[in-house]
């Protein structure tokens, strides 16, 4: 009986293993597969931390940063510019107003992108916007984001945020991703 429940327990830890082994960059797509981008490939894709992501991934933090920059990918309702308004609340700048975004428009492939770029203390919210926990503070902070316009399938939101060296490091790796949107 013991060398089965070892057994049992050695099976069991081999697929945790593998269902908790998180994979680098690749293709990922986002708007029930409508849409389809290549992460960089020294990101790390992981499980959405909240239920309102369609797809999560980390980037590698910069020397002396301690957390890594998070991309999340989703769709969202609303008008763009409440959605930029919002972004804007999540950030306030070295005097305590809110930040001023640097904006940019691209287009890949028929796609209208319009992108934000903010920098300032970061009201980051863990649990997600909607789980009213305790808001924290980040000084340092950047956020790059892109908003995906489509004529027929809606608007989709990349968020890529975290301490601004990590962030400033991987701009570059952001926009090549953006710019690889392919539609399905």
């Amino acid at each position: 009986m013991r060398i089965t429940s070892v057994f049992t327990i050695a099976v069991f830890l081999v697929c945790l293993g593998g269902v908790m082994a998180q994979e680098k960059g690749g293709t990922f797509t986002i708007g029930e597969g409508k849409l389809e981008l290549t992460a960089p490939a020294t990101w790390t894709r992981k499980e959405p931390a909240s239920k309102i992501v369609e797809v999560e991934y980390a980037a590698p933090a910069s020397k002396g940063d301690e957390a890594p920059g998070r991309l999340t990918a989703m769709g969202a309702g609303g008008s763009i510019e409440s959605n930029v308004d919002r972004c804007m609340g999540q950030f306030t700048g070295p005097d305590g107003s809110a930040a001023k975004p640097v904006r940019d428009k691209t287009t890949p492939n028929g796609c209208e992108l319009l992108i934000v770029d903010l920098t300032g203390t970061y009201k980051d919210s863990p649990g997600g916007p909607f789980a009213g926990g305790k808001t924290i503070m980040r000084e340092n902070y950047r956020m790059v984001g892109a908003i995906i316009q489509t004529k027929d399938r809606g608007n989709y939101f990349l968020k890529f945020y975290g301490p601004k060296d990590t962030i400033t490091e991987n701009k570059k790796a952001f926009q090549e991703m953006v710019m690889s949107l392919k539609v399905k």
